[in-house]
């Protein structure tokens, strides 16, 4: 049989000798079955020889990695911190002060007409809450100049205080 791309050559040879060197013990070597393990004992001998002839290399001493990730900040930097901040001095943000929270019912809510009166958890008295951009930041208490409504902040919320009101 043929092959019809090399009509002068058949088709089983390639298996044919394969399999004669197989049967009459023309194995290969151990050193051209696993190349791998000759490549490795070259390398061991490399290394030992090269650790013989030369010292152990002294460790570099530790550095942070901030020291190449960031740039140190510089003495005179107030300026470019003062324009930095300018940047964002005319950002528009909404600032809120509520008097209290309650909670309605839907039928309630359709109830309610011109007069009605909503039950708030606010004290009369205790300071209002001032939220920016919903975030309380600060309370104060209300105050009223020229026939307006203001407030007077009392007390700045620190951050921890924040989170504790958040739990409430």
């Amino acid at each position: 049989m043929t092959d019809p791309k090399k009509p002068d050559q058949p088709i089983g040879d390639d298996w044919a000798s394969a399999m004669a060197e197989q049967e009459g013990g023309n194995a290969p070597s151990a050193a051209d079955d696993d190349p791998w393990a000759e490549a490795m004992a070259e390398q061991a001998a490399a290394e030992a020889d090269s650790a013989a002839a030369e010292p152990p290399p002294t460790p570099a001493p530790a550095r942070a990695a901030g020291d190449s990730v960031f740039r140190p900040l510089e003495q005179g930097g107030g300026s470019r911190g003062a324009r930095d901040l300018e940047m964002i001095m005319d950002i528009p943000v909404k600032l809120a002060v509520e008097l209290g929270r309650t909670r309605i019912t839907i039928k309630q809510l359709l109830e309610l007409a011109q007069g009605s009166v909503i039950e708030l958890d606010g004290l009369a008295g205790e300071p209002m809450d001032i939220l920016i951009n919903g975030y309380l930041i600060a309370q104060g208490e209300v105050v009223v100049v020229e026939d307006r409504y203001g407030i007077r902040i009392t007390e700045i919320i620190t951050p921890s205080e924040r989170v504790q009101k958040l739990n409430k």
